[in-house]
Formats: structure tokens, sequence, C-alpha cells
């Protein structure tokens, strides 16, 4: 027997509509040098069908791609609205990779237009050169009148946002009916291991992806909130934070380039977010800016996690000194990215909820999970054995474009490079990634697990461990640490504060103090260039034996 139910397509056209007839009324802060600006989701709408009837005078007539070279703020937002809308594939290029890396991911995706942030001119005229299927370049925001020249002296169609937005039709535009299984958004993993990789997102799977985001079980977002997106929107299209807010009509709130701690705080105080979402970095240099220079967080009903492990120490000093509830996730660039959030089981209360919240959380409904051993077994899911993390589901990737790497699937799972347990009950705990996991004499050392416990040390700011060659074992544990300002912990007492945590054997002998610890492009510790400087020579390290 068939349904008798109509077959309309998940599509963000249709997103579009509901979140400016229905949700016109919530608003878009966007912040500046001088307090912040605002419109609302019908102006941004309307400004949103301009964008379109204007990518269509410069060509973009089907699944073209058109790139993103810019901060969060209201016109990235535009973007997001007009682009997957009028059946053209949104690319958010990641303004913090090296040039060669842009250039190379621009070309992989065969951008044709790309809007650049005034701001960001002087690094965009690094790539534009070898951007070699761009032929338009909309600036946004007001640029120096020599960047303009420099830029149309590449050959490259040079056009600014707000007059082509003025010269386009202000009649609503036609939006297509587009297959909800088609392309709305591409982004490129960051590459650290190896070449930057494709991922292509549907209509179907943001939409999807969308309603999970917004459910009770996960972060329960609705018309009420408004959203602090420090998450950047080039980085796995800002964890799909904006789609959401379109769908229930909850206020979105954008730093724009201003990421100082201090000036998120002033954000804070002026709009009065209810929800945030940022990687454990941002917390932790907003943590140290607000114990010294005291900011009410408490508007916050929770904070989203994700990128990286964030510290149990961090989320508790939020907790227990500023009332902001810090709520670990786990997704990846290919999972779209959430696949599960660490919200404990009805009933449970004191100190037992902690059990729950320091694991990467529970699976996400529809994503299916299973751990592989070394011989490719499957591991029971009893808490307790660890293996690699394999996943599927209707936001998870199948393959990467425009080239696929059969190794990261078998047979229909998405191995995920993760190693961690998994409980009866679906709760993820990862110790660590494959790659980072330190192999010692045979046994398996949690770099993770580590870091966690130096960064609970009340005069460490950051830590970071990864492993190194060893003669004798392989591999042992280099242990990089960030004192607090005025701080001046020993090694030898950082040392022996892990003894009653780690086993005997796990404990690291060799350490190292840092400025700061080297960040990838989208804020998690770049423990690869950390092993590069180990290995050139580049680190003072010093040896605590015993």
């Amino acid at each position: 027997m068939r349904s008798t139910m109509m077959d309309t397509p998940l599509s963000l056209a249709t997103l579009l509509r509901h979140a400016a007839c229905v949700h016109g009324g919530a608003t878009v802060t966007t912040a500046t040098e001088h307090g912040s600006r605002k419109a609302t989701f019908r102006e941004c709408a309307r400004r949103a069908a301009r964008l379109a009837h204007a990518l269509r005078g410069l060509g973009v007539v089907g699944d073209e791609r058109v790139a993103t070279f810019m901060w969060n703020n209201q016109e990235h937002f535009e973007a997001y609205m007009a682009v997957p809308a009028m059946g053209a594939v949104l690319h958010t290029l990641n303004i913090r990779l090296p040039p060669a890396e842009v250039a190379f991911i621009a070309n992989a995706a065969s951008d044709h237009v790309v809007l650049v942030d005034a701001s960001l001119l002087p690094l965009f005229m690094g790539i534009v050169g070898d951007c070699i299927t761009v032929a338009h370049v909309v600036v946004v925001g007001q640029a120096e009148p020599t960047a303009l020249e420099a830029l149309a002296a590449s050959g490259k169609a040079v056009h600014h946002y707000d007059a082509l937005l003025a010269e386009a039709s202000a009649e609503p535009f036609d939006y297509p009916v587009v297959d909800e299984r088609e392309a709305c958004a591409i982004a490129f993993t960051s590459g650290t291991t190896g070449s930057p990789k494709g991922v292509s997102y549907s209509h179907r799977s943001a939409m999807l992806h969308s309603m999970q985001l917004c459910l009770g079980d996960s972060t329960g977002v609705g018309s009420s909130d408004r959203i602090l997106a420090v998450v950047p929107m080039f980085h796995v299209c800002a964890w799909g934070l904006p789609w959401a807010a379109m769908l229930v009509g909850a206020s979105l709130v954008f730093t724009d380039r201003f990421l100082q701690p201090e000036a998120i705080a002033r954000l804070i105080v002026a709009e009065r977010p209810t929800f945030g979402g940022a990687v454990p970095t941002i917390w932790t240099a907003l943590l140290h800016h607000v114990d010294q220079h005291p900011v009410d967080l408490s508007s916050f009903r929770m904070v989203l996690v994700g990128g990286s492990a964030c510290p149990p120490s961090l989320m508790r000093a939020f907790e227990e000194r500023h009332r902001m509830r810090i709520v670990h996730a786990w997704g990846m660039t290919e999972t779209s990215p959430l696949g599960s959030v660490a919200v404990p089981p009805e009933g449970v209360t004191g100190e037992e909820v902690w059990t729950y919240r320091v694991t990467q959380g529970r699976l996400s409904a529809f994503v299916e999970a299973k751990l592989l051993g070394p011989d490719n077994q499957a591991i029971p899911h009893d808490g307790e054995t660890s293996g690699e993390l394999c996943v599927r589901g209707p936001w998870v990737t199948g393959s990467y474009y425009p080239e696929n790497d059969p190794e990261k699937f078998e047979d229909g799972w998405l191995r995920t490079g993760d190693v961690g347990t998994l409980s009866p009950t679906g709760y993820l705990t990862l110790t660590d990634r494959a790659k980072d996991v330190i192999k010692s004499g045979g046994e398996w050392i949690s770099s993770v697990a580590l870091e966690n416990h130096l960064m609970a040390h009340p005069d460490v700011l950051e830590a970071c461990v990864v492993g190194v060659p060893d003669e004798k074992w392989g591999e042992r544990p280099l242990a990089c640490v960030v004192p607090r300002p005025g701080k001046a912990p020993t090694f030898r007492d950082l040392k022996e504060s892990l003894t009653d945590k780690v086993a005997k054997w796990q404990l690291p002998e060799r350490w190292t103090e840092l400025a700061a610890v080297p960040k990838t492009s989208v804020g998690k510790f770049d423990k690869k260039k950390v092993r590069a400087d180990y290995a050139a020579g580049k680190l003072v390290v010093e040896r605590v034996e015993g």
C-alpha cells in the first residue's frame, strides 16, 4: 500500500519563504566598530531576492558555485538564503587557510562568483590570480580605491555588493523547484591528512540536519532564542545554525571580524544571547577575560561546544563562576556536522550529570554508529572497549567531491578517524583522533585525557600533548603547556599533579612551554605543527624523570 502523502521536496527555497513570512520579525545583528546594525529576516529575504536576481545576471543560472570569503555578518547570511534557494551551490571558503590551499579549493569546486569582505581584500589579492574558474568578484563593504584597482587588474569582473543589489530587480524572485537530493552547499575538509576533500550537502540533508538541531534532546533552539554564532560561517556552514534559525525563527547575532574576548563580551552584554556556538579555544579566551573583567553571562541557557574536546574544567568553571552551561557536541565536516549532543538522560541529577556531560553525547536521531577494532572487526558498545568510530545517516556524506577516497568508507559507513567508546544507550566518548593516539610500548595513551587533566590545573591556560619518537617505547607523550598570565608552574609540579589521575607509565617525561598552542584554521589545536616543530628542534624540551 502506497501512502497518500504529497511528495514535496525538502528545499531551502521553502525554508527561505517560511522564514520571511512566518518568522519575518526575527532579527540579524552584526557587530561593528561602533555598536551593532540590525535587520529582520523579512528585510534580509528581500535583499536575498535582489542578490539572486543579480547573480542570474552574472551567469549563475544553474548549479554554478557561488563562493564566499567573508566573516559572520548579515550579508553572508543573505548569501546563505539566496544561493541555495536559487538552485546554485554555496561554497564557503575558509579565510584562515594558506592562500595556495584556498585557491586549490576554489578551483576544485569550480567557483564562478566569489563574494569577498572588503576587510579581507588584501588577503584575497594573494589568491585571486590563482582562482582559474572565478569570473566575478563581488566586494562587500567599503574598500580602499587602490585595493579595488588592484583587484580589477587581476582580470576578474569586479562588482560592489550594495550597488549590485540596488541595480537588481526589486520583484520577488521565482525560486525554482529543485530535487531535494541536489547540492545546496559544499565545504572542504581542513586537509590535515592530505589534500582537502569536498563534502557536498543536499537540500534534504540540510533540512533534516536543521530539524534535528532544534530537537529538545539536541539544542532545543526555538523562536525565543538569540543565537550568538561565533563558529565561522565558513566552517561546516556554521554548524547549520543559520538554517536552523530560519526554521524556527531564532534571531542571530554575528561577531563579524570582532573575535577578541573583549569584543565578544561587549556583544553579549548588549544583545543578551540565549544560545551560543563556538570551538573551545574561543570560550577559553572568554573565560580568562570575564574572570578578570566580570560580565553577566546569565542570559545564556546553553552554549554548544564542538570542533574538539572541551576540557571538563572549562565547563565547570563557566557553570560555577558565571552560571553559563556548556554542552558538548560531536561532529565533523562529513556529518553536516552534528552527530551527537551531551544531554544527560531524564532523571539524572547531581554529580552524576557530569558522567554524561563530559562525553561527546548521545547519538542524534537517524545517526547510526559502530566501532571497529584494528582488524576491522566490530567492537561491543559496552562503554569500555574502544575502537574507530564509523557512522552513517541522512546527513552523513557517502563520498567526497570531486575525487573520492574509498579508504574513508567501509561497506556504506564513514570511517571518522575518531577513537572512542559507545555505551549501550548510545553515548559516545572519544579518547582521541586515530592519528593523535600515542602508541607507547604496544599500549595506547590518550592525548586528550592528558590535556584535560593539565588544563584543569589552576596555573595552566592551555595544554597540548602529542606523541614523539622514542627509541625504547616507539612513542612517548610530549606535554606542551601555556601558563596563565602571572603564573609559573614547574614541570615537575605539573607532572606530580597527574600522578593520581593517570597510570604512572602514561606520565610524560618531555615537557615544553609555549606562548600559545598553534591553532588550525578553525581554532583546533594544530598538533601536526607541534610535532613538526619538535622534529625540527624548534622547541625547548625539558626532561622530567621519575
